[in-house]
C-alpha cells in the first residue's frame, strides 16, 4: 500500500459488490501498510468465472498499491481448497 492510501483502498474494499458465488470474504492487515485478502466460494468454477471481475476491481485500487517486484507487481495471488476448518 501506498504512504497515505489506506482509508482509500479500505473503502472501495467496503464497496466493492462480492461477484456471484463468493460466500465470504477477509481483509486482514498483516502489515503497516500490507493487507490480505481471502474469500470462500461456492465452488472453483465460481472462482475461475469471477476472475475478470476480481481484476477490473484490482485496477480500479491499482494506483493505491506498491509494486512487490517486478516479476509479481503489485499482488501475489494464490488460490487452493481448504483441508482443514475449525468453527467456533
Amino acid at each position: 500500500m501506498k504512504q497515505g492510501c489506506d482509508k482509500q483502498y479500505l473503502g472501495a474494499v467496503e464497496a466493492w459488490v462480492s461477484p456471484k458465488g463468493m460466500r465470504e470474504r477477509y481483509l486482514a492487515r498483516t502489515g503497516e501498510r500490507a493487507y490480505c485478502f481471502v474469500a470462500l466460494w461456492d465452488s472453483q468454477e465460481s472462482l475461475v468465472a469471477a476472475r475478470p471481475l476480481m481484476i477490473e476491481h484490482l485496477n480500479s485500487v491499482r494506483d493505491l498499491l506498491e509494486e512487490l517486484s517486478p516479476e509479481l507487481g503489485v499482488t501475489d495471488p494464490v488460490s487452493g481448497l481448504v483441508v482443514h476448518t475449525v468453527k467456533g
